[in-house]
């Protein structure tokens, strides 16, 4: 993997749909069972060790995976990995690459889509000097 391979499109895709490290780990489960369907308390229990969220982060994380047209959701709340186009599945497939290739790599890159947006958010309060 080269770092032509973190295209534009795929860093669009990290600032959208994945932001934080934890959402990442939470996508790769889900996109390597795609036709499990998972609650939020077993998603939350197949996170790596040493890496702990609560129920009402990983709920937060999926309604971003919903939002960017990741996953179905069923009636019972359940939910499965379903990108709905291959765009999307081509943009988790580079994720997953990156996360076993280059994890160093992509781990700084999504601390520096948040840090941005914490930035920019930041400088929107500033008061500007006449």
């Amino acid at each position: 993997m080269q770092d032509a391979d973190f295209s534009d499109q795929f860093c669009s895709f990290i600032q959208r749909a994945v932001p934080t490290v934890e959402a990442a780990d939470l996508l790769l489960i889900l996109s390597a069972q795609p036709e499990t369907w998972w609650s939020v308390t077993e998603l939350a229990a197949r996170l790596r060790p040493g890496l702990m969220l609560t129920d009402s982060e990983v709920v937060r994380y999926v309604e971003i995976f919903q939002k960017n047209r990741l996953l179905d959701i069923g009636a019972d709340k359940r939910f499965r990995y379903r990108p709905e186009n291959e765009q999307l599945n081509a943009d988790v497939q580079t994720l997953t690459q990156a996360y076993r290739e280059r994890p160093v790599t992509l781990i700084r890159m999504i601390y520096a889509f948040r840090d941005a947006k914490i930035r920019s958010f930041a400088d929107a309060f500033k008061l500007r000097g006449n």
